[in-house]
């Protein structure tokens, strides 16, 4: 790595502080390097002072390619703590994955993991009874792993880890390098903690949006089905399949694509589009219908299924200009007539002899099947569709549907206003769907892109509400608040959810994440349909924002 590089690094390092601990007067630093193929190599070094430390780093980093991934981080705020104390609070942690502090079985730091290193591993593993979401994770430090790795890292132990009273959990303040840029990790003890700080969050966000892109492309085979998903800290692929994830990791890919110009991948998602059509779907004369065939239990006609089947097909004429599956796009809709109800409701699930076998499933599917007949309606101007959605969305104002707070019923209405400029009871529908939604959304700590899905259609509402002199309806709500969420969303979902190098540089195969987006609640999964809601939420974000 050239020298002024270096010199640099030691310079961005001095500006951080917290560099000398002073009840000792030791100096940690913490140094890892990948080659961005492998997991990153991990040294703690110590000094009692940090050009005597720096001296160290300075010698390892002579010898690393200019490329490479590596991420220089002081140790900071040690704590000696009772082991079996460390071991309640993982039983008591409602969320897997989500101990944020490094830890130290011995004073010296010989045996001590970074936060990553400890997440990267899965070193602290949840209960078997664990259910993501339902209940607490009852985590515990699987002990044989971690000497494993560490007789490994460190060629001996220092200490018995599983025999240790006490140990020393701490936390870093750092930065990472790319060979080109360097950026200052986030130290605060939120979500965003160990992630690049966003200096400039448009540059950052174009940039990481360029690599999701190509990432979720790079999952479609060479038959055109995806590479479902993996647990990157499990070195697991995932095996199972979805219609609906299919159709709709098909659509953000278009967004995607129209986004970056990448016209070799427009054709990757015309591949995709076949496949799914070949192999999840049937067709009974003029009707077209999306099937899930699952592995158990009997095959099924499943309305969202339907609804991203017709989002991907206009989207895909709408971005290509190319009419090749336009006659599918009607036969799909004529598929959705099967599902509707007298009353302008759906039912969620049917048999393939269209008999009802789920009245109700999900909230999702009415708000999808909804957006997905007005972009429908965009490219045929056809009047039977046109009452199909005058019907869905004057049922869900008749039954409140605003309380459901559904990013989809934001997407129809704010698409439905395009065609019903005027008609104040879907406006009403759309800003209840989110204001009384905004306190959660504002203190979610995790990702969660359908929010930001919900934010962007919100924040386009409240201009065609404004722009249609119908502002009164605005009064009681807060628009500068609505912004301000907004904009903070989508940076912490940039950050808590995307593989930015220096987080993926700790799981096995580093560049094959970073692109990706993942659920840190279950084994860092990143899976088709969670690229396909980061995708879709951050485009439409800077698309309006810049």
């Amino acid at each position: 790595m050239k020298k002024a590089m270096i010199k640099n690094f030691k310079e961005a390092m001095q500006n951080l502080g917290n560099l000398q601990d002073h009840a000792t007067g030791l100096i940690t630093l913490a140094v890892s390097i990948s080659d961005q193929r492998h997991r990153a190599d991990v040294q703690f070094i110590q000094g009692t002072s940090f050009n005597r430390a720096w001296e160290t780093i300075e010698s390892v980093l002579a010898g690393v390619p200019q490329n490479s991934w590596v991420r220089i981080e002081s140790v900071h705020s040690i704590q000696k703590r009772q082991l079996a104390s460390i071991e309640q609070n993982l039983i008591d942690m409602f969320r897997m994955n989500y101990w944020r502090k490094g830890i130290s079985f011995d004073a010296d730091f010989q045996t001590a993991l970074l936060e990553m290193e400890i997440n990267g591993h899965e070193f602290i593993k949840p209960s078997e009874k664990h259910i993501v979401g339902k209940n607490q994770s009852e985590s515990w430090i699987d002990f044989p792993h971690v000497k494993k790795y560490l007789e490994r890292r460190n060629g001996s132990l220092a200490v018995d880890i599983e025999r240790a009273d006490y140990v020393w959990t701490f936390t870093t303040s750092g930065i990472f390098t790319d060979g080109d840029r360097i950026w200052r990790l986030n130290d605060s003890e939120t979500g965003e903690k160990g992630i690049r700080e966003l200096a400039n969050p448009k540059r950052e966000l174009h940039e990481y949006l360029g690599a999701g892109e190509q990432f979720l492309a790079n999952q479609i085979q060479d038959d055109g089905k995806f590479i479902y998903g993996y647990y990157p800290g499990r070195q697991r692929i995932l095996n199972s399949y979805n219609s609906v994830r299919h159709f709709s990791s098909v659509y953000a890919l278009l967004e995607a694509v129209d986004f970056t110009e990448n016209s070799n991948d427009q054709n990757k998602a015309k591949k995709a589009l076949k496949w799914g059509l070949d192999n999840l779907t049937v067709a009974e004369g003029e009707t077209l219908f999306a099937i899930e065939r699952p592995k158990k239990g009997t095959p099924e006609l499943k309305l969202g299924a339907q609804a991203m089947l017709i989002l991907a097909l206009c989207k895909y004429q709408e971005v290509t200009h190319d009419e090749t599956f336009s006659s599918e796009m009607m036969k799909a809709f004529n598929g959705v007539i099967a599902f509707r109800q007298p009353s302008g409701r759906y039912n969620h699930v049917l048999n393939p002899d269209l008999t009802v076998k789920d009245e109700f499933r999900i909230i999702y599917y009415e708000g999808e099947i909804t957006f997905a007949l007005t972009r429908l309606y965009e490219l045929t101007k056809d009047d039977q569709v046109l009452q199909m959605i005058k019907q869905s969305l004057d049922f869900m104002v008749n039954n409140d549907y605003g309380k459901y707070h559904d990013h989809w019923i934001a997407y129809a209405v704010n698409e439905a206003l395009q065609i019903f400029p005027k008609n104040r009871a879907y406006m009403q529908l759309g800003l209840t769907n989110v204001f009384s939604h905004l306190d959660f959304i504002e203190k979610r700590d995790t990702a969660y892109p359908t929010l930001l899905e919900l934010m962007n259609a919100a924040v386009k509402m409240t201009d065609i509400i404004k722009n249609t002199s119908n502002d009164d309806l605005l009064e009681p709500y807060d628009l500068i608040r609505l912004r301000q969420v907004w904009k903070q969303r989508a940076e912490h979902e940039l950050v808590t959810g995307g593989f930015e190098p220096e987080l993926a540089m700790y799981f096995y195969a580093p560049y094959k994440f970073v692109g990706g987006f993942f659920a840190r609640h279950d084994h860092f999964r990143t899976r088709i349909d969670d690229c396909e809601h980061f995708l879709s939420g951050l485009i439409n974000y800077y698309n309006y924002t810049y």
